[in-house]
């Protein structure tokens, strides 16, 4: 376990860290280290009601009390206006993550430890409790405050009916009202009901520090308490379903690989043994990569078989077909690959995906973005590449070929090519590129007409299906495909080129090109078929290294250009308008590095030059990420993380470019005659006692 110092003075570095179970249903517990909620999306059980979506937070969070010779010292941690009550942080001794979050906490006399597991496949928390260190018994008394809402809205008192139904020793119901979802709890304590009530006014300081609403009424059905001796050790459960408390606690022990038998303390249980040496930085990007995989069949309505940002992201197509190859191909995942390209097709409309599936299941999907489609065509490449599936392959080409050109001839509402076969996207009213940050009617970043990636990503799916088509025994329509790439190749060569600045426009617009210094061009050197000119590729490189590059990987603008943001913080529109203008989206550094092998050899040298770019983030995911990596990272030093404390496309991409370029491990690219790539996956897909 990490020590802490649970003093007030640093209570602020504490909240800043905050971990992170999943349940690869899209459900998730999530907090700070000291267990104070600053976030509404923040709880102890975050149940997917419609996996991965319809979200719900069930239990916020606890409050619980030790008792030692009549003292009470309190070790829950909460903020209420003017006030930080109770301070459990100050009892707070010592913390860890892996493989589930635990922490010890100090009185005089005692030592309690606690940890927090949720059960794969189930809306279900597990909270386990161990007097250790301890001469005398305790008393233990814990409190569960229900949110009981969707997770973007915030509960407050209301004068519906809320109450805890015993429906046998140990087993408790809240039923479900009009508003509110039914809750099951299970315990081997003593409950007692009378003590119900409502704790008004929970603060979520970063929801205002956002410039949301940041207050919140949360429920408790009353109080669960022991008399616990020294080494016993106590759950109280929560789950969105029935559950019985004797099996979820064997699953629990069964999920991790723990002996049911051994009740030693949970620091000694957790401990591995001795074990050969393993890749550090490959077991923390697998680890990380796993949380976010939805690990059951996907549904037609949402088949992305994903979470792709934590806490609050609704399924973000373009986001997991960036993560894609990392998350699901690297680590063996390769059925729920499958599965999601082909639920993905049954979304086509008029050649594009949609770019989000709505947080509400009966919701519609959201088709805005325009490089989505040519994601897409990139993952059945990189898909083939790893699995050597034909037939998925075959059966995916007249879909690859219809959305091509549909996007070739404008059938795409917005989206065609002009005269030099280069792609153009015009929607007035919203952005149609991963830098699609929006206020009201203000698009931030529009970038309408030519945008480098997705010309990049354009010319790349032109020459994968000209390849499938090819290998399929389509000549003329391969060779159609082919001319076409060829003409955008050339005009791209032409216009994108800015000889002056030694890189590449970002936007060629109607009226003229954009020419700010932008990380968006490594795309056209990083993605299997590059569509810049090889010779030009290492002075792209180099003004990328000069101007956008931090340790955590290129900044989204370079700081000389005209609305460079140096900070990611404020309310929405502060945030926005900097989101894409400077901070550091951490997702780009695998096109960085794998442009940079390709342009350098793959050489031990550089290959251990591609390693240590990507250690800062490493050291990240280790230390204050607690084993995740942010959406983003400020411009300026000392790159504050903000936004999602967990991205996949991030997780993803790193271990992608950690696998097939610092490792040298990439599946062999396919021939014409597309034999199966003799290679197989370094990341074994974790076991059960490996999962967290």
């Amino acid at each position: 376990m990490e020590s802490t110092d649970g003093s007030s003075g640093r209570l602020d570095d504490l909240l800043r860290r905050e971990w992170l179970v999943t349940n690869h249903l899209g459900g998730y517990a999530s907090s700070t280290l000291p267990g104070l909620n600053t976030r509404k999306y923040h709880g102890l059980l975050i149940a997917a009601m419609a996996p991965p979506v319809q979200r719900i937070v069930l239990l916020s969070r606890v409050e619980e009390t030790v008792r030692c010779d009549g003292w009470p010292t309190p070790l829950a941690c909460s903020e209420y206006p003017g006030a930080i009550h109770p301070q459990g942080h100050q009892s707070l001794h010592a913390f860890a993550h892996l493989p589930f979050p635990r922490w010890a906490y100090q009185g005089n006399g005692w030592t309690l430890e606690k940890s927090l597991q949720l059960l794969d496949g189930q809306n279900t928390v597990v909270l386990t409790y161990a007097l250790v260190g301890a001469q005398k018994p305790v008393e233990l008394e814990i409190r569960p405050l229900l949110a009981l809402r969707p997770i973007h809205d915030l509960m407050y008192q209301w004068n519906g009916r809320l109450a805890a139904e015993q429906k046998s020793p140990g087993h408790l119901r809240v039923p479900p009202t009009a508003r509110t979802p039914e809750v099951f709890f299970a315990h081997d304590g003593a409950f007692d009901a009378a003590s119900a009530n409502w704790y008004f006014n929970t603060i979520y300081r970063s929801e205002q520090d956002r410039g949301y609403a940041g207050l919140e009424d949360l429920w408790s059905p009353g109080a669960v308490t022991w008399s616990l001796q020294p080494g016993q050790r106590v759950h109280l459960l929560c789950s969105a379903d029935p559950i019985a408390l004797d099996e979820a606690i064997a699953a629990a022990e069964l999920q991790f690989g723990l002996d049911p038998s051994d009740r030693r303390s949970d620091v000694a249980r957790v401990t591995p043994p001795a074990a050969a040496p393993r890749d550090a930085d490959l077991d923390v990007l697998a680890r990380a990569a796993n949380d976010f995989v939805i690990d059951l069949s996907p549904d037609p309505a949402v088949p992305v078989t994903m979470v792709t940002k934590f806490p609050w992201s609704a399924p973000s197509v373009r986001d997991a077909l960036i993560a894609f190859a990392g998350v699901l191909l690297v680590t063996g995942k390769f059925e729920l690959a499958r599965s999601m390209l082909v639920g993905l097709a049954g979304h086509l409309r008029n050649g594009m995906l949609p770019e989000q599936f709505p947080e509400t299941a009966s919701a519609e999907p959201v088709y805005a973005g325009a490089d989505v489609s040519l994601w897409y065509v990139n993952a059945v490449w990189q898909y083939l590449q790893y699995t050597g599936d034909e037939a998925l392959a075959s059966r995916l080409l007249n879909e690859i070929v219809h959305l091509l050109r549909s996007y070739q001839h404008g059938g795409s509402p917005g989206i065609a090519a002009d005269a030099d076969g280069l792609l153009a996207s015009h929607s007035p009213g919203r952005g149609t590129t991963w830098m699609d940050a929006k206020v009201g009617d203000w698009v931030v970043t529009p970038r309408a007409g030519r945008p480098v990636e997705l010309n990049a990503l354009w010319y790349n799916a032109l020459r994968i299906a000209a390849e499938l088509s090819e290998h399929a025994g389509q000549a003329a329509r391969a060779r159609e495909l082919g001319e076409l790439a060829g003409r955008v190749y050339k005009a791209f060569d032409a216009r994108f080129w800015n000889d002056a600045a030694g890189h590449c426009y970002d936007v060629v617009g109607d009226h003229g090109p954009d020419a700010a210094l932008r990380p968006n061009q490594l795309l056209a050197l990083s993605l299997p078929f590059p569509v810049l000119a090889p010779e030009r590729h290492a002075a792209v490189l180099e003004r990328v290294a000069a101007d956008l590059l931090t340790p955590v990987g290129p900044r989204t603008l370079a700081p000389a250009e005209v609305g460079y943001q140096r900070h990611y913080r404020g309310d929405v529109v502060s945030r926005d308008r900097a989101c894409h203008n400077g901070p550091v989206h951490p997702w780009l550094l695998g096109a960085y590095v794998t442009a940079h092998v390709r342009v350098s050899g793959r050489s031990q040298k550089v290959r251990d030059d591609a390693r240590a770019l990507l250690q800062p983030c490493l050291t990240h995911m280790r230390g204050p990420g607690l084993g995740h990596l942010a959406e983003l990272f400020e411009a300026d030093a000392p790159h504050r993380p903000g936004g999602a404390i967990a991205s996949a496309p991030a997780v993803g991409e790193l271990l992608r470019c950690y696998v097939e370029d610092v490792l040298d491990q990439s599946p062999t690219h396919l021939s014409s005659a597309h034999k199966t790539p003799e290679w197989s996956p370094v990341v074994t897909p974790p076991t059960a006692a490996t999962k967290r």
